[in-house]
C-alpha cells in the first residue's frame, strides 16, 4: 500500500499541488468487484482545500487516472455501519449516498480517522460520524489540544528556518578552527561553552566601565523628551487646522464621484439608445417597398428583397437584458411583425397569381408542339420566377406556413400543366410509332387522348394475338422456307428506336431542369447525405431488378432532399404510367422492341444514377426499367414457347425450322443493339435459354418428322446454327457453337452411311457375312472354302451389279438426297461429296476383302 501511495502522490497529486494524507482500497457494494482507491488530500497552497478523490486504474494500461473528486465541505454523513464489530463496509453521504466496501477494516478506520482530523483542523463543520467507535475519535484528537497530528506536523515544518549565507559562513569558519568537531562533538561543545563564558564576562565588565556614560545618555534622553512634547503640541494645533480642510476635501471628492457616476450613466444610456436606433430602425424607403413595392418589375423585386432582408435583420437583432421591457422596443417589434405579416401575404398572393398565369400562358404553346415530338420549354418561366428566389428564402425563414402553402399551390398548378403536356407528348409518340391514326386504333389507341384502351384486358388480348401471329408466321415459314421471322423490317425497328430515344431524351432534361429550379427557387439542398435512400436494386450479374419503393407513394419528409423528391413525384406523377403505356404499345407492335427499350432505358438509368442515385428521375426510370426487363424476359419466354408449339407439315420436307431462323434474326438484331451496352449480362442469359430451347426442339421436330429423315433435319438445322454462331462470334455461346458443329458432323456422317447402304445391298450383306465369320474365329483364307462365301457366290453377287446398274443406283441416290435437302441451306454438294468419299472408301474395303477371298 505504501508503494501505491507513493506512486499516486508522484503521478496524480504532485502535478496538481496536492498532498495525499490517507488512502483506502475499496469497491462498490453489491456490484462486480471493480477496485478503486479513495484518497484524502489537501492542497499545498493557501487557502487549503480538502478533497476526497476517487482514483481508478486505467483499462488500457497499468497507470492510474483521477476519476471524480468531492469537496470535504460537501460531506454530510460518514456511516461506518458498526461501531463494535469489525465491518469493512462504510457509506459517504455527499449529494447522494456512495456505498463502499474496504479491503480491510484497518484501512477503513484509518481513512475515517483522517477524515475526522481534517474536519477538525480545516472545516469545523458539522459532519455526522455514525456508527464510528468513540475510542477511534478520541485517539484522533487528544484532549486540550487544538491541532491534529497532521496539523502539528505542518506547524513544525512552518517553524523551521534555513540558515542564511552569513550564518553558514560563520559555522564553517568555526568548524575549520576545530578540526576535531565532527569526530569529537563533546569536546567541541565544551570549547564552545568556555568561549561563551569568556564573552559573557567581557560584556559585564564593559557595562560596568561605561556607567558614567550611561548617566550622560539619560540626561540627553530627558531633554529629547521635552522637545518631543513641544513638537506634539504644535502638531495638535496643525491637525485642528487641517480638520476643516479635510471635511471640505471630502465634500469635493464626493461631489466629483457623483459627477463621474452621472457621466458614466449618461454614456451607457447613450450607447443603449444608439444600439436600439441603429439596429431597430427601418428606413422609410424599406417600409414603403414592403407596403407598396411593385413585385412584377425587376427594380421593384430588388427593392422588396433589400427591404425584406433589412426587416429580418431588425427582427432578429439580439436584444440586451432589459430591452424587451421598454415600451418603445415592444411597439417597434409589433410594427415589424405587422409589416412582415402584410408583406408575406402580399408576396404569397402575387406568386400564386404568377403560377396561375404560367399555366394559361404555357397552355397556349401546346398547339405548336402537338405535331412535333418535343416538350415545351419552361426555361423562360423558371427564369422569371428565379427573381423571387431570395424572397422565397425570406418567406421560408419568417413565415413557414405561407411558404408551405406556396409550395403546395405550385405543385398543384404545375402538375396539371405538366400532365397535359406529357400526355400530348406521349400521344404524338404513339402515333409516330404506329404510323397513322387508323393503325393506332389497331393497337388500342383512340381519339386524341392517347390512352391505351382496356388496360389489363387489352394487354392480355394483344399479347395472345401477338403469340398467335408468331405461330401463324411459324406455320407459314414451314411452307415458304425462307421468309423472315417478323413482318416488320429493320427500318420500322430503327424508327421505333429513334422515337423511344427521343422520348427519353426529352423527358430527362425536363425533369432535371424542373428539379434544379425547385432546389433554387424553394431554397432546398439537393446534395446532402441522407439515410434510408430509396434506390432500385439489381442482382450482381445484371439480372432481375427488385422494386423497393413505388414512386407514386409519398414518403415522410425527413430532409430537404426528401422534399424535393416528393415535389417531383407530385408534379410528374403521370410520367411513369405514360412510359409504361408506351412500353406496352412498343411491345405489342413488335416483341423485339423490348431489346431496344432495355438498352436505351438501362443507359438512361445509369446516367441518372451517376448524377444522383436517389433523385426522382433515377427512381422513376429505375421502376420503368423493371417493366422493360419483364417484357424482355416475356419475349424470351414467348420465343421458347413458340419453339415448343411448332408443328411441321407431313406432306412437305422440313428444311430450316422457323425458330432456328428466328434465333438467327434475334441474335443478329440483339448483337447490333447490345453492342457496348451496360446490360450485356441479361442478353447472355437470354442467349443461353434460347439456344438450349433451339437444341431441344430441333431434336424433338427431327424425331417427329415423317417426310424428311431425322438425320437431314438435324444436319441442316445444326449446320445453320453453327454458321450463325460462327458469323456473330458470340463469346458466351462458344461451347454451344462447338456442340452444334459436332451434331452437324455426326448426323452428316450418319445420313451418308445410311444412304450408301442401299445401292449395293447384296454385296454389302455378303461382306458383312464374311466379316461375321472372321469375327467368329475363322481365318480369312479359310472363309472362301465355305459354300455361302466361296468365289462362285461372290461372282454371282458381283454380276448383279454391273456398271450401268451401279451408276443408275447412284443417280437415284443423288435425286433422293436432292429431294431430302432444302435449297436455302445449299448442302447438296457437301453431302454428295461426303457420299462419294464414303462410296470410294467402301469400294476399297470390298476390293481388299475380294482379294483375300480370291486367294
Amino acid at each position: 500500500m505504501t508503494a501505491i501511495k507513493h506512486a499516486l502522490q508522484r503521478d496524480i497529486f504532485t502535478p496538481n499541488d496536492e498532498r495525499l494524507l490517507s488512502i483506502v482500497n475499496v469497491c462498490k457494494a453489491g456490484k462486480k468487484k471493480k477496485n478503486c482507491f479513495l484518497c484524502a488530500t489537501v492542497t499545498t497552497e493557501r487557502p487549503v482545500q480538502v478533497k476526497v478523490v476517487k482514483v481508478k486504474k486505467s483499462d488500457k494500461g497499468d497507470f492510474y487516472k483521477r476519476q471524480i473528486a468531492w469537496a470535504l465541505r460537501d460531506l454530510a454523513v460518514v456511516d461506518a455501519k458498526d461501531a463494535i464489530k469489525e465491518n469493512p463496509e462504510f457509506d459517504l453521504h455527499f449529494e447522494k449516498i456512495y456505498k463502499w466496501v474496504a479491503s480491510s477494516t484497518a484501512e477503513k478506520n484509518a481513512f475515517i480517522s483522517c477524515i475526522w482530523k481534517l474536519n477538525q483542523r480545516y472545516l469545523r463543520k458539522k459532519i455526522d460520524f455514525v456508527n464510528v467507535s468513540s475510542q477511534l475519535l478520541e485517539e484522533s484528537v487528544p484532549s486540550g489540544e487544538n491541532q491534529s497530528v497532521t496539523g502539528g506536523d505542518e506547524e513544525a515544518v512552518d517553524e523551521y528556518q534555513e540558515l542564511n549565507a552569513r550564518e553558514e559562513q560563520d559555522i564553517e569558519i568555526m568548524m575549520e578552527g576545530c578540526e576535531y568537531a565532527i569526530s569529537n562533538a563533546e569536546a567541541f561543545a565544551e570549547r564552545l561553552s568556555r568561549e561563551l563564558q569568556v564573552l559573557d564576562g567581557a560584556n559585564i565588565q564593559s557595562i560596568m566601565a561605561s556607567e558614567k556614560q550611561v548617566n550622560i545618555l539619560m540626561k540627553l534622553l530627558d531633554e529629547a523628551l521635552k522637545e518631543v512634547d513641544q513638537i506634539e503640541l504644535k502638531l495638535s494645533s496643525y491637525e485642528e487646522m487641517l480638520q476643516s480642510v479635510k471635511e471640505q476635501m471630502d465634500q469635493i471628492s464626493e461631489s466629483n464621484h457623483l459627477i463621474h457616476l452621472s457621466n458614466t450613466n449618461n454614456v451607457k444610456l447613450l450607447s443603449e439608445i444608439e444600439f436600439l436606433v441603429n439596429h431597430m430602425d427601418l428606413a422609410k424607403g424599406h417600409i414603403k417597398a414592403l407596403q407598396e413595392g411593385d413585385l412584377s418589375s425587376s427594380r421593384g423585386i430588388e427593392a422588396c428583397t433589400n427591404a425584406a432582408d433589412a426587416l429580418l435583420q431588425c427582427m432578429n437583432v439580439a436584444l440586451r437584458p432589459g430591452h424587451d421591457m421598454l415600451l418603445a422596443v415592444e411597439q417597434q417589434q409589433q410594427r415589424f411583425s405587422d409589416l412582415r405579416e402584410n408583406f408575406a401575404r402580399r408576396l404569397a398572393s402575387h406568386l400564386n397569381n404568377v403560377f396561375v398565369q404560367q399555366g394559361h400562358d404555357q397552355s397556349s404553346t401546346l398547339a405548336q408542339h402537338s405535331v412535333e415530338l418535343t416538350l415545351p420549354n419552361h426555361h423562360p418561366f423558371h427564369r422569371d420566377l428565379l427573381r423571387y428566389a431570395k424572397l422565397m428564402e425570406w418567406l421560408k425563414s419568417t413565415d413557414y406556413r405561407k411558404y408551405e402553402g406556396l409550395t403546395k399551390n405550385y405543385m398543384d398548378y404545375l402538375s396539371r400543366l405538366y400532365e397535359r403536356e406529357i400526355k400530348d407528348f406521349f400521344e404524338v409518340a404513339k402515333i409516330k410509332m404506329t404510323g397513322t391514326t387508323k393503325e393506332s386504333k389497331k393497337f388500342g389507341l383512340h381519339g386524341s387522348s392517347g390512352k391505351l384502351t382496356g388496360s389489363t384486358s387489352s394487354l392480355n388480348k394483344l399479347s395472345v394475338q401477338s403469340s398467335g401471329n408468331r405461330r401463324s408466321q411459324s406455320s407459314s415459314l414451314l411452307d415458304m422456307g425462307n421468309m423472315s421471322a417478323s413482318d416488320l423490317d429493320v427500318a420500322d425497328r430503327t424508327k421505333f428506336d429513334k422515337i423511344f430515344e427521343q422520348v427519353l431524351s426529352e423527358l430527362e432534361p425536363l425533369c432535371l431542369a424542373e428539379q434544379d429550379f425547385i432546389s433554387k427557387f424553394f431554397k432546398l439542398q439537393q446534395h446532402q447525405s441522407m439515410p434510408g435512400t430509396v434506390t432500385e436494386g439489381e442482382d450482381t450479374d445484371g439480372g432481375t431488378l427488385s422494386r423497393q419503393h413505388n414512386a407514386g407513394t409519398p414518403l415522410p419528409v425527413s430532409s430537404e432532399k426528401d422534399m424535393i423528391r416528393q415535389m417531383m413525384i407530385k408534379i410528374f406523377r403521370c410520367i411513369e404510367p405514360e412510359l409504361n403505356n408506351l412500353i406496352a404499345l412498343g411491345d405489342k407492335i413488335d416483341s423485339f422492341n423490348s431489346l431496344y427499350m432495355l438498352v436505351k432505358m438501362s443507359h438512361h438509368v445509369w446516367t441518372a444514377q451517376n448524377v444522383d442515385p436517389a433523385s426522382f428521375l433515377s427512381t422513376t426510370l429505375g421502376n420503368v426499367l423493371v417493366t422493360v426487363k419483364r417484357n424482355f424476359d416475356k419475349c424470351i419466354s414467348n420465343q421458347i414457347r413458340q419453339m415448343e408449339e411448332v408443328k411441321i407439315s407431313k406432306k412437305s420436307k422440313v428444311g430450316i425450322l422457323p425458330f432456328v431462323a428466328e434465333f438467327e434474326e434475334f441474335a443478329g438484331l440483339a448483337e447490333s443493339i447490345f453492342k457496348n451496352a451496360e446490360r450485356r449480362g441479361d442478353l447472355d442469359k437470354a442467349y443461353t435459354k434460347l439456344i438450349r430451347g433451339v437444341f431441344v426442339n430441333v431434336e424433338k421436330v427431327a424425331n417427329e418428322s415423317q417426310k424428311t429423315p431425322r438425320d437431314v433435319v438435324m444436319m441442316e438445322n445444326f449446320h445453320h446454327i453453327f454458321a450463325t454462331l460462327s458469323r456473330l462470334k458470340i463469346s458466351c455461346l462458344e461451347a454451344e457453337k462447338k456442340e452444334a458443329k459436332q451434331k452437324y458432323t455426326d448426323h452428316l456422317q450418319s445420313y451418308v452411311i445410311y444412304s450408301l447402304g442401299q445401292p449395293l445391298e447384296k454385296l454389302n450383306h455378303f461382306f458383312e457375312g464374311v466379316e461375321a465369320r472372321v469375327a467368329q474365329g475363322i481365318r480369312e483364307e479359310e472363309v472362301s472354302y465355305q459354300l455361302a462365301f466361296n468365289k462362285q457366290e461372290l461372282r454371282k453377287v458381283i454380276k448383279e451389279y454391273p456398271g450401268k446398274e451401279v451408276k443408275k443406283g447412284l443417280d437415284n441416290l443423288y435425286k433422293k438426297v436432292d429431294k431430302h435437302l432444302c435449297e436455302e441451306e445449299n448442302l447438296l454438294q457437301v453431302v454428295w461429296h461426303s457420299m462419294q468419299d464414303e462410296f470410294i472408301r467402301q469400294y476399297k474395303h470390298f476390293e481388299g476383302k475380294n482379294l483375300n477371298i480370291c486367294r
